[in-house]
């Protein structure tokens, strides 16, 4: 039996706003096998205090096993990496 997988996702989903970004994220993470828990950032002070908390200028960010992986791009780079070990 394989071992689930998981992913923690923090998005910006602002009243005005669905970041593209964090849509992209989300949907590479369930491509690849991932349970994402996806932590919906709902405000700009909820967005600009997770910036500070974890010293980044953007989101998404995507964290697996505890680790940084950083946003979407750094996301489909760690997958393409991934793959390439498999």
């Amino acid at each position: 039996m394989t071992e689930t997988r998981r992913a923690t996702l923090h998005r910006m989903v602002l009243p005005d706003h669905t970041c593209p970004y964090g849509v992209r994220a989300k949907q590479l993470l369930e491509e690849a096998g991932f349970e994402v828990d996806d932590q919906i950032l709902k405000t700009r002070e909820e967005v600009d205090a997770f910036m500070a908390e974890h010293d980044v200028g953007t989101t998404p960010q995507v964290f697996i096993d505890g680790q940084r992986i950083g946003g979407s791009e750094e996301l489909e780079r760690y997958l393409a990496e991934e793959d390439a070990d498999a």
